[in-house]
């Protein structure tokens, strides 16, 4: 998965990623704000979800220590962080603001 995954964070476009485990209470809130974000961002960016229990190298790899902790990368830079439940809005404008 790793080597997949530096792929994936590599783009030009921002992506996004929601690092989350399957028994978070949090992270099940988090579906369905990520599902209506990517109906208004669309192509303009990528958002994907890593479970952290599935994919441990790679949440040790960015220091996960609490779930959901989201993730937004561009160019395989780290560009926002943050952990817990954000809205769409809010992730709607940062991916925009990184988007140009």
């Amino acid at each position: 998965m790793n080597a997949k995954f530096s792929d994936l964070i590599k783009s030009e476009k921002p992506t996004l990623v929601d690092f989350f485990a399957e028994w978070c209470g949090p992270c099940k809130t988090m579906k369905p704000i990520l599902e209506d974000l990517k109906s208004k961002v669309g192509e303009s960016s990528s958002i994907i979800k890593i479970d952290v229990d599935k994919n441990p190298h790679v949440a040790s790899a960015y220091q996960i220590q609490g779930v959901p902790t989201l993730i937004l990368f561009k160019n395989g830079e780290v560009i926002w962080r943050q952990s817990g439940v954000v809205m769409a809005n809010k992730l709607e404008q940062i991916i925009k603001q990184y988007s140009n």
